[in-house]
Formats: C-alpha cells, sequence, structure tokens
C-alpha cells in the first residue's frame, strides 16, 4: 500500500502552489533551526521524521493513535503501543522522559502475567507454566511538538503519541519496517 498525502495550497504573493504535508513539514523542520535538547535520544533525522509523521497521520485516520503524554502512558501500561513518538521542542522536556522507561524493558504474555511454577511428580524439575519475554516498545523523538500535532489531525501542539496495535490492521507492514528503522537509531 502507498502512503497517501494530503496537499494544502499555498499562497506565494499571486500565485497558490499545491504542496504535500511531507515537505512542509521539511519546511516546518528547516525553519526551526533551534538547538534540541540533548536528553531528546534517539532524534529522528528529517527523512525518516516525514515517514513517521506519514504513518502517525494514516494511524489517526484507521483510528490507532492515542495523542497526549497520559493516553501514551496508558497504552504503555495495557501493553497495546506498538511504538511511541515524542516532541524533542517540549518544555520541560522532563515530563515526556518516564515515556522510555516505561517503553523499555516491559513483560508481557499474550493474555495474562504468570509466575507460577509446576512442580514435576517424576523428577524434581521446575518448568514455567508459560513463558515471560521482554518486550521493548521502539520510541523516538521527533523535533517539532506542533508537525506532530498537524499529523495527529489536531491543530494543537502534541508533545507525545502512541500508534496502538490492531489485529487486522492495513498498517501492520508499515508498521514493522517503521519499528525496526526506529531499533536501528538505538544501536
Amino acid at each position: 500500500m502507498v502512503p497517501f498525502r494530503f496537499s494544502e495550497p499555498l499562497f506565494f504573493g499571486f500565485l497558490y502552489l499545491s504542496v504535500p504535508i511531507s515537505d512542509l513539514f521539511m519546511q516546518l523542520l528547516l525553519q526551526t533551526g533551534e538547538a534540541v535538547n540533548p536528553k531528546a535520544y534517539p532524534l529522528a533525522d528529517a527523512q525518516l521524521t516525514i515517514t513517521i509523521m506519514d504513518l502517525v497521520q494514516q494511524a489517526a485516520n484507521y483510528k490507532q493513535l492515542k495523542k497526549g503524554a497520559n493516553e501514551a502512558t496508558k497504552t504503555l501500561n495495557r501493553g497495546i503501543s506498538e511504538f511511541v513518538v515524542m516532541a524533542a521542542d517540549t518544555e520541560p522536556l522532563e515530563i515526556l522522559l518516564h515515556l522510555p522507561l516505561l517503553a523499555e524493558d516491559k513483560y508481557y504474555l499474550l493474555g495474562f502475567l504468570c509466575v507460577v511454577l509446576v512442580v514435576i511428580p517424576d523428577g524434581s524439575e521446575e518448568k514455567p507454566l508459560c513463558q515471560l519475554s521482554a518486550v521493548n516498545v521502539p520510541y523516538v523523538f521527533v523535533p517539532s511538538k506542533q508537525a506532530l500535532g498537524r499529523a495527529c489531525g489536531v491543530t494543537r501542539p502534541v508533545i507525545a503519541c502512541s500508534v496502538t496495535t490492531n489485529e487486522g490492521s492495513q498498517l501492520k507492514s508499515q508498521i514493522q519496517q517503521l519499528k525496526d528503522a526506529i531499533e536501528k537509531l538505538l544501536i
């Protein structure tokens, strides 16, 4: 599936131009030019930021997006988050820095959490009833909260958002590709 892009008319003097939104994001990112807080790690480069914004916009259309730091926290705690996007120009940035901690080393099991061990009568071997696995939810910072808000489909700035899981989603392959790209930033 090819990602779709909306266009917005721009007025330059007497000339109207139709420019894809991702080009507007690029212009917005290049115009800010402000130094980014070094605590905002990993920070997406310009091309990855455009890809993230396009996927966030599609996730909003498919109702697979939760907006805001509180809702992103809830999705991480419930185990339904695919990845988390945060704005690096959040002031103070510390109001977001609990999200990377929640995103790392969460232990999930399909359905329920299990810590019970079974002792087999014929041997002294203990076997777990179920397996626990550590699942790191990828997270990334983008430069602009205003651009993130526009990608989320709202007029206000958004400092964090979470793309959520959906079994029959048409975005599944795109989400997996983006998760792999985000994880490469951490290596």
